[in-house]
């Protein structure tokens, strides 16, 4: 019965995963775009996001970018050609389709230029001036999560009209929050070009918990353990678990299942909720599963 409960689950889900992931690409082709420039990173890395949706390539209508990446790939058409026609394809598969949702779309499209921009490990001074010009022009998302911590950043790096190397570095570190890139030689590289750079904008980095009278919430699925186990945990050393967020929640534990926490993935609600919360004065962190984890290791 369970098998069957996946099967029909995969069918009632088929669209919605569809439309994000075309979406996605979408914003991922702006992203290689920006800089006028298509190296071979940045095609391996869309070779990567090919075989990561690979269930769903086989399917109409992906099965037509399926066919489009494979000829790139093997150099039957050029690079640029190959982003124009994808590209030409999301626009088409957009504009048949009439349950589309523009501002979780729009949002997938933010998620993908992202994406884009990091593809290759380097960030442009072009790639941010067109991307601030992307934002100006979608301030219809300017209350949703995350657009507005990118647009407010991107707007600090350019507010005195010029972009150091440090900046970048920031940037990177904010981005690669949110997207997943395949290629290992570029992932470590983003990795080693961070890696002393502490970003609060989603989660605390090496976060100072205090447990006693204070009131832990839980999203997302957890790597480590499972909710109940940390709800015992919480307990023990005088926490307060919740299954709602709500203006007492002092924590919100953001579980590490593999996909960005952005206001469409499956646990972006509670992060949307705690995000808006936190701009009204609520003093609510988020802390990532492993951070938590480690913590309470020490702790216990």
């Amino acid at each position: 019965m369970k098998d069957i409960d996946q099967e029909l689950l995969k069918v009632y889900t088929v669209k919605s995963q569809t439309d994000k992931a075309i979406s996605s690409l979408k914003g991922f082709l702006l992203g290689i775009k920006l800089d006028d420039e298509i190296n071979i990173q940045e095609i391996n890395e869309l070779q990567k996001w090919v075989i990561d949706h690979r269930e769903l390539m086989s399917r109409n209508p992906l099965n037509e970018f399926m066919t489009i990446i494979e000829e790139a790939i093997s150099n039957k058409i050029p690079p640029k050609e190959t982003i124009e026609d994808l590209y030409w394809l999301c626009q088409k598969y957009e504009n048949d389709n009439y349950y589309y949702n523009a501002v979780t779309s729009d949002l997938q499209i933010l998620q993908g230029i992202c994406h884009g921009i990091l593809a290759d490990g380097i960030i442009t001074d072009k790639e941010i001036y067109d991307l601030q010009k992307w934002l100006d022009e979608n301030e219809h998302l300017n209350t949703y999560y995350p657009y507005d911590e990118i647009r407010s950043l991107v707007l600090s790096v350019l507010s005195d009209n010029k972009i150091d190397e440090e900046e970048k570095v920031v940037l990177m570190a904010f981005f690669k929050q949110f997207v997943q890139i395949q290629d290992d030689e570029v992932r470590q590289k983003i990795q080693d070009t961070t890696i002393d750079v502490n970003i609060s904008g989603l989660c605390t980095s090496e976060p100072e918990v205090i447990f006693e009278g204070k009131t832990f919430c839980i999203t997302g699925v957890l790597q480590r353990g499972n909710r109940e186990k940390l709800h015992r945990d919480i307990i023990k050393l005088g926490g307060i678990p919740t299954d709602s967020i709500t203006k007492k929640t002092d924590y919100l534990i953001v579980g590490d299942n593999g996909n960005p926490a952005w206001a469409f993935s499956c646990y972006g609600r509670k992060v949307e909720k705690a995000i808006n919360l936190r701009k009204e004065g609520h003093t609510i962190m988020l802390i990532h599963e492993f951070d938590f984890s480690d913590l309470i290791d020490d702790l216990l």
